[in-house]
């Protein structure tokens, strides 16, 4: 192979795997965060933050705040990022706001739930115990290294403890479904997975097409690479035209709306709806399911249009929109340069190394595996398998619970990104503890497991 060669084959691992999880996970997953992300700046009164996660608010009542909302949301490291940067916004402090970014995608009830059913319940208790003492750790560690810092917001907060502060019932609905639209999309469970009911299309293409995709994007259960379908393709394009009336329609939408910002809202919800069905190609047809995933998305997006319509002033529905599409317009530039670099370093750094290197439970053992999740990024739950072929291969279990706690954390989009939220300092800060912890509880756990 020629350097030439090597270049597109470089080029080619990255746009496939930015492709394989533009087609995958930013719509089911990311989109709906995003709304809940600006839901949480633009809605939720600052002061139902700073009660439980703010800066002043008691240790024993913040950290496990952060514990139990991290642990019912099934979400990678990327999806965190914007709720991260929404609860930042609203006056969160430091610690908190970290243990929750780093428990959530690591040690959320599916994570734990998968990891038992597909590696072992002792693993799946050792991962959710140490993630939680050492999330609070981390918390605790950066919250006293930032201390002057954020004694000095809290002191410019005047209304921190205002404990008055309420959000109507109509907000908490407002919430409570874009809640369950992210939860939704994420959950695999059964009645929403499986489909209840199949219909074939006529697609004399479909089977060439897909036959290309798998030729430029070829599918690696093992490495995490999903491919690209022709569903996928078609979400793709759905993405790009939301991009462009999302330009056009709400760079200014906390001044006015407009015709593209409502042609850009239809277009999210239509495409949201289309991301539910699941298509595959047989032959020269597309084979069409219908799951519970997409009822329960076509109830849930009308109601929480018509909420927001009907129920919430126009002024906070601008605000909303604006601030998720600011953070939009913050996050997924980083996340995409992320995502593609992640891909060429699939093809940089064989996995065979980081297995032979973590065959036994030692130090360079359990640091490789977190060195290893830096490059090679993973959706959420996908590390459960991954993590289950490297044990297969002979990656000792120490060094195994050391990958899955890393993994979830310190891909090198979601590093990217918390930089700008957070400043490259802290996040420098943040990523050296977790690592430290990850390598820590994989030697802990290994002793013990032989």
């Amino acid at each position: 192979m020629n350097v030439l060669e090597y270049i597109a084959m470089l080029l080619q691992t990255g746009l496939g795997n930015l492709a394989a999880y533009l087609a995958a996970h930013v719509l089911l997953c990311l989109l709906p965060a995003f709304f809940i992300a600006g839901a949480l700046t633009a809605l939720v009164p600052k002061e139902a933050i700073t009660r439980f996660l703010g800066r002043r608010a008691s240790r024993w009542v913040s950290y496990p705040s952060a514990l139990l909302a991290g642990s019912v949301l099934a979400v990678c490291s990327c999806t965190i990022l914007p709720l991260f940067a929404g609860i930042r916004k609203r006056g969160a402090g430091l610690g908190p706001a970290l243990t929750f970014m780093f428990f959530a995608p690591a040690s959320n009830i599916l994570a734990i739930m998968l990891t038992g059913v597909k590696i072992g319940m002792d693993i799946a208790l050792a991962r959710i115990l140490l993630c939680m003492v050492f999330g609070v750790a981390i918390g605790l560690i950066m919250s006293w290294l930032f201390r002057k810092e954020e004694e000095a917001q809290a002191a410019n907060d005047d209304s921190a403890f205002a404990d008055g502060a309420r959000m109507s019932g109509r907000i908490w609905l407002f919430f409570a479904l874009l809640v369950a639209v992210l939860i939704t999309g994420t959950l695999q469970v059964r009645l929403l997975r499986m489909p209840f009911a199949t219909f074939t299309l006529p697609a004399a293409w479909a089977g060439t097409f897909q036959a290309w995709l798998d030729g430029i994007v070829p599918p690696n259960a093992a490495l995490g690479i999903e491919g690209v379908s022709v569903h996928g393709v078609l979400l793709i394009g759905l993405l790009a035209l939301i991009g462009v009336t999302a330009w056009r329609g709400l760079n200014k939408v906390q001044e006015r709306f407009n015709a593209w910002s409502f042609v850009a809202l239809v277009l999210i919800s239509l495409t949201l709806v289309i991301a539910a069905f699941q298509v595959t190609v047989e032959g020269d047809r597309l084979r069409v399911g219908l799951a519970g995933r997409l009822v329960v998305e076509v109830v849930l997006l009308p109601a929480l249009w018509v909420m927001a319509l009907k129920f919430i002033e126009r002024e906070k529905v601008q605000e909303w929109l604006w601030e998720m599409w600011r953070f939009v317009k913050q996050i997924m530039p980083l996340l995409v340069t992320g995502v593609f670099i992640a891909g060429l370093a699939r093809a940089l750094i064989p996995p065979a190394w980081i297995k032979a290197v973590a065959g036994r439970n030692t130090l360079l053992g359990n640091l490789a595996p977190v060195v290893f999740a830096i490059f090679m990024y993973f959706p959420t739950l996908v590390e459960v398998p991954v993590a289950q072929t490297f044990l297969a291969l002979g990656m000792h279990r120490g060094p195994l619970l050391a990958y899955l706690l890393a993994d979830p954390e310190l891909s090198l989009q979601s590093v990217l990104v918390t930089g700008k939220i957070i400043g490259k300092k802290k996040t420098a800060l943040y990523v050296i503890l977790v690592g430290i912890f990850s390598t820590a509880s994989g030697l802990i756990y290994g002793r013990f497991a032989g």
